[in-house]
């Protein structure tokens, strides 16, 4: 299927690793303009030079986007560069760990971590999306339904996106411009992959019993899966697709526990 990608220009917060990653990558793929927004500097930009050598335009701006000034920039420099935005995955953050216990600073800290930007990028990028009747996914987590423990910041911030996710897609209507989520729950990743190695004692007995629990085929979520949605969301073909959050985890949040035993 033509997801009628060609030449677009896509805006993708923290992708050059894991499922930011796929989500550039499956926007290329298409035909689509990836630009990569993040702070990670070197695996970034050997990212850009392999899509570049294949032929591929894509582009790269390094910021945190935790300070303000790096997402108006983001912005301006893609509007610069290739005169359009077609849509905006934030996608950008991580789970920090800053829970009840942490106190106030580290919470605070969290949610600057993980929420603001999703704000900040879209209010930037608004006019852009305006002209294009753009699209907008926000990556957000099973956490944000599910809760999951020594986390409140961001369990906050992704229980926020997804309120944003519904405010924006209403607020939006008048534009054309539709707006998603994915709820990715449990998805093999670099930093999943660390999360593994570094807590546990025997990483395997523990990534098995995690897998045990989820329905369909007894796996975890590819991270090239999460990016199929995400892409098909960017696109027209789910041109009457908004305020969505589309959980793409194989049944584990959702689907009977019997179904795991």
């Amino acid at each position: 299927m033509d997801l009628q990608l060609k030449d677009k220009v896509f805006i993708v917060t923290g992708g050059s690793k894991g499922i930011g990653e796929a989500i550039t990558r499956g926007i290329a793929a298409e035909g689509g303009i990836p630009v990569i927004v993040t702070r990670s500097k070197g695996v970034t930009q050997d990212l850009v030079d392999e899509l570049q050598a294949a032929g591929i335009n894509a582009h790269a701006i390094l910021g945190d986007l935790q300070e303000l000034g790096n997402c108006e920039k983001a912005i301006r420099e893609t509007a610069e560069k290739y005169g359009r935005i077609d849509g905006i995955v934030n996608n950008a953050g991580m789970n920090d760990g800053a829970g009840l216990e942490k106190g106030p600073e580290a919470f605070r800290a969290s949610i600057n971590l993980n929420l603001y930007h999703y704000y900040d990028l879209v209010y930037y990028a608004l006019p852009y999306l305006k002209e294009s009747k753009g699209s907008i996914v926000n990556i957000s987590s099973k956490v944000a339904i599910t809760g999951q423990g020594g986390t409140s910041g961001y369990a906050a911030s992704k229980g926020a996106q997804l309120a944003l996710t519904r405010e924006w897609a209403a607020e939006l209507l008048p534009y054309s411009i539709r707006v998603n989520a994915i709820l990715p729950a449990e998805v093999m990743t670099p930093l999943y992959r660390k999360w593994l190695d570094n807590t546990f004692d025997d990483p395997a007995a523990q990534e098995a019993s995690i897998v045990a629990n989820i329905p369909l085929e007894k796996r975890m979520t590819t991270a090239e899966e999460i990016a199929n949605m995400a892409v098909f969301l960017l696109s027209k073909r789910s041109a009457h697709t908004t305020g969505q959050w589309m959980i793409v985890d194989g049944g584990y949040v959702h689907l009977d526990r019997s179904l795991t035993t």
